[in-house]
Protein backbone atom coordinates (compact mmCIF):
# COMPACT_ATOMS: atom_id res chain seq x y z
CA UNK A 1 0.00 0.00 0.00
CA UNK A 2 1.46 3.66 -0.81
CA UNK A 3 0.22 6.61 0.48
CA UNK A 4 0.12 9.71 -1.15
CA UNK A 5 0.23 13.15 1.10
CA UNK A 6 -0.39 16.53 -1.36
CA UNK A 7 0.01 20.09 -0.63
CA UNK A 8 0.22 23.56 -2.22
CA UNK A 9 -2.83 24.68 -3.48
CA UNK A 10 -4.60 27.51 -3.30
CA UNK A 11 -5.95 30.48 -4.61
CA UNK A 12 -3.99 32.56 -6.88
CA UNK A 13 -4.59 35.23 -9.72
CA UNK A 14 -4.04 34.77 -13.33
CA UNK A 15 -0.54 35.21 -14.64
CA UNK A 16 0.83 33.88 -11.20
CA UNK A 17 2.30 30.46 -9.73
CA UNK A 18 1.47 27.97 -7.50
CA UNK A 19 3.71 24.51 -6.08
CA UNK A 20 2.54 21.80 -5.25
CA UNK A 21 3.84 18.78 -3.43
CA UNK A 22 3.16 15.05 -2.97
CA UNK A 23 5.22 12.87 -0.99
CA UNK A 24 4.96 9.10 -1.13
CA UNK A 25 4.85 6.41 1.48
CA UNK A 26 6.21 3.80 -0.74
CA UNK A 27 8.70 2.87 -3.76
CA UNK A 28 6.45 3.60 -7.06
CA UNK A 29 7.42 2.92 -10.57
CA UNK A 30 6.21 6.78 -11.73
CA UNK A 31 4.19 9.53 -10.50
CA UNK A 32 1.94 11.57 -12.09
CA UNK A 33 -0.46 14.82 -11.42
CA UNK A 34 -4.10 15.47 -12.74
CA UNK A 35 -6.81 18.02 -12.64
CA UNK A 36 -10.67 17.74 -12.18
CA UNK A 37 -12.40 20.71 -13.34
CA UNK A 38 -16.41 20.49 -12.28
CA UNK A 39 -18.56 18.83 -14.46
CA UNK A 40 -15.28 17.45 -16.64
CA UNK A 41 -13.43 14.53 -17.04
CA UNK A 42 -10.18 13.71 -15.14
CA UNK A 43 -7.50 15.31 -17.05
CA UNK A 44 -3.78 13.93 -17.64
CA UNK A 45 -1.51 16.71 -16.88
CA UNK A 46 1.80 15.45 -16.35
CA UNK A 47 4.09 12.28 -15.22
CA UNK A 48 7.48 11.36 -14.32
CA UNK A 49 9.20 8.28 -14.35
CA UNK A 50 10.80 7.43 -11.10
CA UNK A 51 14.52 6.08 -11.69
CA UNK A 52 14.73 7.78 -15.14
CA UNK A 53 13.13 11.09 -14.37
CA UNK A 54 11.89 11.01 -18.04
CA UNK A 55 8.98 13.43 -18.03
CA UNK A 56 5.64 13.68 -20.08
CA UNK A 57 3.54 16.55 -20.21
CA UNK A 58 -0.39 17.55 -21.18
CA UNK A 59 -0.50 19.76 -24.15
CA UNK A 60 -2.44 22.21 -22.17
CA UNK A 61 0.39 22.74 -19.61
CA UNK A 62 3.30 22.20 -21.90
CA UNK A 63 5.67 25.25 -21.70
CA UNK A 64 4.52 26.71 -18.71
CA UNK A 65 4.10 23.56 -15.86
CA UNK A 66 7.41 21.86 -14.66
CA UNK A 67 7.40 18.22 -12.67
CA UNK A 68 10.41 17.43 -10.86
CA UNK A 69 11.51 14.57 -8.21
CA UNK A 70 13.35 14.50 -4.77
CA UNK A 71 14.47 11.10 -4.32
CA UNK A 72 15.97 11.63 -0.90
CA UNK A 73 12.24 13.71 0.48
CA UNK A 74 10.62 11.18 -2.07
CA UNK A 75 8.95 13.72 -3.20
CA UNK A 76 7.20 15.14 -6.73
CA UNK A 77 7.07 18.77 -6.86
CA UNK A 78 4.38 20.36 -9.55
CA UNK A 79 6.01 23.98 -10.49
CA UNK A 80 2.90 25.88 -12.24
CA UNK A 81 3.73 29.20 -13.84
CA UNK A 82 1.69 31.73 -16.03
CA UNK A 83 -1.48 30.37 -14.60
CA UNK A 84 -4.85 30.98 -16.57
CA UNK A 85 -8.78 30.97 -15.12
CA UNK A 86 -8.90 27.27 -17.20
CA UNK A 87 -6.11 25.83 -15.16
CA UNK A 88 -8.38 25.70 -12.10
CA UNK A 89 -9.71 22.34 -10.62
CA UNK A 90 -8.49 19.82 -7.66
CA UNK A 91 -5.16 18.65 -8.88
CA UNK A 92 -4.71 14.38 -7.94
CA UNK A 93 -1.24 13.43 -7.28
CA UNK A 94 -1.23 9.50 -8.69
CA UNK A 95 1.38 7.03 -8.42
CA UNK A 96 1.82 3.77 -10.80
CA UNK A 97 3.69 0.26 -9.78
CA UNK A 98 4.73 -0.56 -13.28
CA UNK A 99 4.85 0.67 -16.83
CA UNK A 100 1.96 1.74 -18.90
CA UNK A 101 0.15 4.84 -20.79
CA UNK A 102 1.37 7.75 -18.69
CA UNK A 103 -2.04 9.88 -19.73
CA UNK A 104 -4.59 7.45 -18.11
CA UNK A 105 -5.88 7.19 -14.74
CA UNK A 106 -6.79 3.88 -15.19
CA UNK A 107 -2.86 3.14 -14.94
CA UNK A 108 -2.48 4.26 -11.97
CA UNK A 109 -2.46 2.48 -8.86
CA UNK A 110 -3.01 5.04 -6.00
CA UNK A 111 -4.13 8.27 -5.53
CA UNK A 112 -3.82 11.29 -3.22
CA UNK A 113 -7.06 13.38 -1.65
CA UNK A 114 -6.83 15.93 -4.34
CA UNK A 115 -5.82 19.67 -3.92
CA UNK A 116 -7.80 22.82 -4.86
CA UNK A 117 -6.63 25.16 -7.35
CA UNK A 118 -8.08 28.31 -7.96
CA UNK A 119 -7.11 31.23 -10.53
CA UNK A 120 -8.76 34.06 -10.75
CA UNK A 121 -9.21 36.48 -13.51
Amino acid sequence: QVHLVESGGGLVQAGGSLRLSCTTSGRTYAMGWFRQAPGKEREFVVAINWSLGSTYYGDSVKGRFTISRDNARSTVFLQMNNLKPEDTAVYYCAARLKPGPYNLPRSYDYWGQGTQVTVSS
